[in-house]
């Protein structure tokens, strides 16, 4: 029976935050996805936290040793945000697990009960990394019991990388800098580690497998905006580290960072600024029915 060992990292947070509603929902799909594998695939899952916080712990999950430092112990950023670095992570999952596959998901990010089967099919299939993209469903249903009402709701697809699978005997390969959770650019850094050490990489873009709830995106907010710029500054070294800019893989991630990266900074800017407006302009045409 295969094996896949899957890991989160739960905070500490207050009521007014989302993850006070995503969390257990999150923990609760992990349970039954794996009910739902039993007999087919052998799913371990774990949890990493730190020592001085309490957070919300998934009942049935392998607790993880402590994390022992934050990117606020190796970046300059205003505000005390407490993220999580995602090596730190993975190298727990790393070191806590044999298993031949590894998995991690934003915290924030639950799971279709059919999950890990399909992930098994799809390594059956011949991929040995891959990201599986979101569904994003309305704030319409906030509670645990009130999941099999968000299971039915079909979401919209979504861009952003939240869900890694890939191969264990590779991860000592990866070089993922002191990249945190929590903001922007940490899925970029994720997928070209998975990328450039994989046989047969895909990135799945609209499975109905994982879905988030609503898409506030609070990183973007501009109080949190050095905790993005220390991401940005990582995912740089990454690219420099797999020679992006100068012989990129045939791969659409890494051609869309190529190109991006490679631009002179006055030309990103500017790019990253008709990017959003035109994103605006088509969620506004979504939301007309237009």
């Amino acid at each position: 029976m295969r094996r896949i060992a899957h890991i989160i990292h739960p905070v500490a947070v207050d009521n007014s935050s989302d993850l006070n509603v995503a969390q257990p929902i999150t923990f609760q799909t992990m349970r039954t996805a794996r009910e739902v594998a039993a007999g087919h695939v052998d799913v371990m899952r774990f949890y990493t936290k730190y020592a001085d916080e309490t957070p919300s712990t998934p009942e049935g999950f392998r607790e993880t040793p402590d994390l022992d430092r934050s990117v606020m112990d190796v970046a300059a950023c205003s505000g005390r945000r407490k993220l999580a670095l995602i090596k730190d992570i993975l190298d727990r999952l790393y070191e806590a697990a044999e298993a031949e596959y590894l998995i991690y998901t934003n915290v924030d990010i639950a799971l279709m009960p059919h999950f890990y089967t399909a992930v098994s099919q799809f390594i059956d299939g011949g991929y040995d990394a891959f990201i599986i993209n979101r569904r994003t469903i309305p704030k319409t249903y906030t509670q645990p019991q009130d999941i099999p009402l968000m299971l039915a709701q079909a979401g919209e697809p979504h861009k952003g990388h939240d869900c890694f699978v890939f191969r264990r005997e590779v991860y000592p390969e990866y070089h993922l800098g002191l990249a945190c959770v929590g903001t922007g650019w940490v899925g970029k850094i994720l997928a070209l580690n998975l990328i450039y050490h994989a046989r047969r990489f895909r990135e799945f873009k609209d499975l109905h497998l994982t879905f988030h709830i609503g898409n506030d995106a609070t990183w973007r907010q501009s109080e949190f905006r050095d905790y993005l710029l220390h991401n940005e500054r990582e995912l740089k070294k990454v690219i420099e580290h797999y020679g992006v800019l100068q012989e990129p893989c045939d791969n659409p991630i890494v051609r869309r960072l190529a190109e991006e990266f490679g631009q002179n900074p006055v030309t990103r800017k500017f790019g990253r600024a008709r990017r959003r407006v035109m994103e605006k302009a088509r969620r506004v045409v979504r939301s007309s029915g237009s």
